[in-house]
């Protein structure tokens, strides 16, 4: 399966280190080869990083690697593929538009033939993942809005997770760049199981 890897500060840090040691596992101590991402919250922008290469060997993740990006939430993403191709199209973390906002979100898990309910968001790779992200923006957008309060927000989050969970395994990294959400339904995190705010290692 896949790794993850994010961080939530309250004032912009980099995360180099924490970055490297992740990248070595895509391709060179551990099996993960098969694409890896990064994105930084810059105030209400994203600096998004790509390749379907693995990391460990990507020149684009030593650029990262060694260039300190300041922010304040950050996701990574490296992938062991299990559903779509090895392409860009399918790498994490993936980023859609809501409510005036950035949305990035990167998952670890399968679910197995999952097929999202038609609506504005539609998938671009051939991902279950991205399929579940756009699943979950668009009953967001339906039963939601921009002034809804936050823990109105989560608690749908979570309700959403837990019906995923229930038909596979379903990890995930979420932000709008003001929040970090997480959702673990395996033992693979070092955090309690489910934590909407905060930094996460999973």
């Amino acid at each position: 399966m896949c790794e993850l890897l994010a961080m939530s500060a309250n004032t912009p840090t980099d995360l180099c280190f924490s970055f490297t040691g992740l990248t070595r596992r895509g391709g060179e101590t551990g099996p993960h080869k098969d694409g890896w991402g990064v994105a930084f919250y810059e105030g209400k922008g994203v600096r998004n990083f790509h390749d379907a290469d693995a990391s460990a060997s990507s020149r684009i993740a030593e650029v990262v690697q060694t260039h300190p990006i300041k922010s304040e939430v950050a996701i990574c993403h490296i992938r062991q593929a299990n559903v779509g191709d090895i392409c860009l199209a399918n790498t994490h973390p993936f980023t859609r538009e809501l409510w005036g906002r950035y949305w990035v979100f990167a998952h670890n898990g399968q679910i197995s033939d999952f097929a999202p309910e038609p609506g504005f968001y539609e998938p671009v790779g051939t991902t279950d993942s991205e399929a579940l992200f756009c699943d979950m923006l668009n009953h967001l957008r339906q039963h939601c809005d921009r002034h809804t309060p936050t823990a109105e927000v989560v608690q749908r989050l979570v309700s959403l997770s837990e019906g995923y969970a229930r038909q596979g395994v379903f990890n995930l990294l979420l932000s709008n760049g003001d929040w970090l959400f997480t959702y673990c339904s395996t033992k693979m995190a070092s955090i309690t199981r489910r934590a909407p705010f905060g930094p996460a290692r999973l």
